[in-house]
C-alpha cells in the first residue's frame, strides 16, 4: 500500500509511475470511499474521498519503480553484488567495499556520497563501529506484530470496484490483538493478510488461516476468504518491530555518508507508511543534493532526513504501545511520560472520525503523509473537534442512524 503522500513524491521524482501502475492493474483506492474499515471504536462511515491509496503487488511496484530508475543513463546497476563494509574513516566515508555474490571477488566503489539503504537487514551499526564510531542511539518498540499473508483469486464481480476491507483489533480490550485485511492487486487477486500483537497466536498452516479468520471482531474477512480460490500457500512473517536509529545525534557523524528508508527507521508494516516514509527521505535527499554539498552536507541532509521519519514513527509507536505484551524499549519522552494522555486524545479523535467527514479528512490527511501530524493540533482542528462529530454540513446526511459497514 503507497499512500497518497508517498505516491505524489514518487511521482514528482518519476512522472508516470502512478499511470504505469495503474495500467497494469494496481488500484486507486479512495480513503475512506472506497474502504470498509473496523476500527477500534467502530465502523468507519464512508465519506467522498480526499486521500488515497495505491494498491498492488510489492512486485510490480518494485518492477515499475526499477525500470523506470533504469531509463537514466547516469545510473548503473551492479547484480549480484553485496556491500560488505565502509571506506574511508571516521571523519569521511569515501566508498563502500563490495563482493561479488558469485565469485567473492572484493572491489572497492569509490563515491563522494553512499547512501545505505538496505533496509532492516542493514549492518550500519556495525559498519560504524569498523570505522570506530561509537554505537548510535537506538529505539524499539515491539508489540510483537506478525503476519500470515495469502493471495486468492477475487470472485466473479469482486474486482473492478470492490472495496477494501479492514477489520483492527481493539486495544481497549487489554488482550493480543487480531487483524484482517483484504487488500485488491492486478490480475483481479486479493492479498488476505491476518495479523496479531505477541500472544496472538498467529496461523501458519493453509488449514488454519480461514478458522484465524472467523475469530476477528467481525465475519466479514472469513466470509470473502470462504467464498474465494486460494492461489499460495501461506506465508508467515514476523518482523514487525518498530526500530530507529538516531544518527542526528551522534556527536560525530561522517562526511559522505547518509542513512535513510528501513535502515534508518522500520514500522510496523500494517501502517502502510515505509514506502511513504521512504519516498520523503528521497526527496529530502533530492532537494538537498541541489545544493552546495560541502563539509558539513552530510550531517546537514541527514538531520532533515530524520526529521521526515518523526511523523510515521510516533504514529506507529504512539499506536503499538497501546497493546499489551509491547515491549516498549524507546526513551522518546512522547512514548512513556505523556503516552497516557496521547491515547486518551487518540482515542477522543477516533472516536470522532468514523463519524465526522471534516474530522475524519483531517486524521487521513495525516495518515496519508499529506500534512505533518502537528496538524491535529492546531486550532482549526479543534474547532472541528468540538462539532460534537459532526459539521453542520454533514450533520443530516453522514452522522443520522446506525454506522454499516455497507
Amino acid at each position: 500500500m503507497l499512500w497518497s503522500g508517498g505516491a505524489r513524491i514518487v511521482e514528482e521524482l518519476l512522472p508516470g509511475t502512478a499511470e504505469r501502475l495503474l495500467a497494469a492493474g494496481a488500484r486507486r483506492i479512495g480513503f475512506h470511499e472506497d474502504l470498509v474499515t473496523l476500527t477500534s471504536h467502530g465502523w468507519q462511515h464512508r465519506f467522498p474521498p480526499r486521500q488515497y491509496a495505491i494498491m498492488c503487488g510489492r512486485p510490480l511496484l518494485d518492477w515499475i519503480v526499477r525500470d523506470r530508475i533504469l531509463a537514466d543513463e547516469r545510473i548503473t546497476l551492479r547484480e549480484g553484488t553485496e556491500a560488505v563494509e565502509l571506506a574511508g574513516g571516521a571523519k569521511r566515508v569515501t566508498g563502500v567495499h563490495v563482493r561479488g555474490a558469485r565469485d567473492g571477488a572484493r572491489e572497492l566503489l569509490e563515491a563522494d556520497l553512499v547512501v545505505d539503504a538496505t533496509g532492516r537487514g542493514s549492518r550500519l551499526k556495525h559498519w560504524l563501529a569498523a570505522l570506530g564510531l561509537p554505537p548510535l542511539a537506538e529505539d524499539v518498540v515491539d508489540a510483537g506484530i506478525a503476519y500470515a499473508t495469502r493471495t486468492f483469486r477475487a470472485p466473479d464481480g469482486a474486482t473492478a470496484g470492490f472495496p477494501a476491507i479492514n477489520v483492527a483489533a481493539d486495544h481497549r480490550v487489554r488482550r493480543p490483538g487480531r487483524f484482517g485485511v483484504v487488500y485488491p492487486q492486478e490480475g483481479g487477486r486479493w492479498m488476505v493478510t491476518l495479523s496479531c500483537t505477541r500472544g496472538g497466536e498467529l496461523p501458519t498452516r493453509d488449514e488454519d488461516f480461514l478458522p484465524y479468520a472467523r475469530t476477528l471482531r467481525d465475519p466479514i474477512v472469513a466470509d470473502l476468504v470462504a467464498g474465494a480460490e486460494p492461489l499460495t500457500p501461506v506465508f508467515a512473517s514476523h518482523i514487525g518491530a518498530n526500530r530507529r536509529l538516531y544518527p542526528e545525534r551522534a556527536a560525530t557523524w561522517p562526511d559522505g555518508l547518509v542513512v535513510l528508508g528501513d535502515s534508518l527507521a522500520a514500522f510496523n508494516p500494517i501502517y502502510g507508511h515505509g514506502m511513504s516514509a521512504a519516498a520523503r527521505a528521497a526527496r529530502v535527499l533530492d532537494e538537498r543534493l541541489a545544493e552546495p554539498f560541502g563539509p558539513g552536507a552530510a550531517r546537514a541532509a541527514q538531520e532533515r532526513i530524520s526529521a521526515a521519519a518523526d511523523d510515521p514513527w510516533i504514529m506507529a509507536t504512539s499506536k503499538d504501545i497501546e497493546f499489551v505484551h509491547c515491549r516498549n524499549h524507546a526513551e522518546d519522552p512522547r512514548l512513556n511520560g505523556g503516552a497516557a494522555v496521547m491515547r486518551g486524545f487518540a482515542d477522543m479523535v477516533a472516536t470522532m472520525a468514523i463519524r465526522s467527514a471534516d474530522v475524519s479528512d483531517a486524521v487521513t490527511d495525516v495518515m496519508s503523509m499529506t500534512v505533518p501530524q502537528s496538524e491535529l493540533g492546531t486550532a482549526r482542528f479543534m474547532s472541528l473537534m468540538q462539532g460534537r462529530g459532526c459539521s453542520p454540513s454533514w450533520a443530516s446526511r453522514r452522522c443520522g442512524g446506525t454506522s454499516s459497514r455497507s
